[in-house]
């Protein structure tokens, strides 16, 4: 196991590909302070990985409540050795066009505090801790942290802001601390929208089910992997072991500031549309 008596911290840790990670780090010997703020997903993770895990409830966009999250595995497993910021919110793929005038600024702050700030603070609330252990920060970024139309404009621009964030830290905090990124791609999570947009009930599971009528999900699949050039559809458990990679003190000495594209193989999709404006025209009331 390459991960025995390391001790990791992770936000949204109690769904989707956070919940994977946090089942692949025990697996591999570490223990996991889970920051997530569903007390029953939180709960069940306990039932089901006893001591090896604590659950903390709390919001990534109070300082206070990471700090406090901080302490408490601090005191809990004695030591914090990876952070990974993991907890996002998409915007549905939300255009310019179709952004609503009244909501551009709730939705942009909502999306910056939970995908970009989250982060930061969850990095300044870590950074005593992984210092003394020479520790690392891992940040899930997204295919969107480097090419276009996996999501709207807000959520592309907070992933290509976590990007940066990742070079900036990994500059300031070396030789202590190495700070990475892991872009995933998509994946069949509980991954929820902006509650600003109306978007917070909404996953991708369910997202799927409105486009295909609610029938067997296989035909999502089946689009999915159609289009992706891996051929299949990915689960949370799919990311998990890019992160066990980074946070190992033997696999990964000499990786810092670098982003892992680790998503299916999007960025490698031979061209389709020249240009993503279809129905411009029509939605601003301008004849062609």
């Amino acid at each position: 196991m390459r991960l025995t008596n390391e001790v990791a911290l992770v936000t949204g840790g109690a769904s989707g590909v956070g919940r994977a990670i946090v089942e692949r780090f025990v697996a591999e010997g570490a223990k996991v302070a889970v920051f997530d703020k569903s007390p029953d997903r939180l709960n069940q993770l306990e039932q089901e990985y006893g001591e090896n895990i604590i659950g903390i409830v709390g919001d990534v966009r109070r300082f206070s409540d990471l700090k406090s999250a901080v302490n408490r595995c601090t005191e809990h497993f004695g030591k914090i050795d990876t952070l990974i910021a993991n907890v996002g919110i998409w915007d549905y793929n939300m255009s310019l066009v179709d952004l609503p005038e009244d909501k551009i600024d709730q939705a942009f702050d909502e999306l910056f505090h939970i995908n970009v700030k989250g982060y930061l603070l969850a990095a300044k609330a870590c950074l005593p801790q992984l210092t003394a252990s020479r520790g690392n920060m891992i940040f899930t970024v997204s295919n969107a942290g480097f090419y276009t139309n996996g999501g709207g404009p807000l959520y592309t621009s907070t992933k290509h802001a976590v990007v940066g964030l990742v070079r900036q830290l990994a500059f300031e905090l070396a030789p202590y601390i190495r700070v990475n990124g892991i872009a995933i791609g998509g994946a069949m999570t509980d991954l929820r929208g902006p509650a600003s947009l109306e978007m917070d009930n909404r996953s991708i599971t369910s997202m799927y089910k409105e486009w295909y009528n609610d029938v067997d999900l296989e035909r999502g699949n089946e689009n999915v992997e159609s289009a992706a050039p891996i051929g299949r559809i990915l689960y949370g458990e799919d990311y998990a072991g890019a992160y066990v990679f980074f946070a190992s003190r033997n696999d990964n000495i000499p990786a810092t500031g670098a982003v892992l594209n680790f998503d299916g193989g999007w960025g490698i999709r031979g061209l389709r549309r020249k240009t993503g404006s279809q129905g411009l025209l029509e939605k601003l009331g301008i004849k062609d």
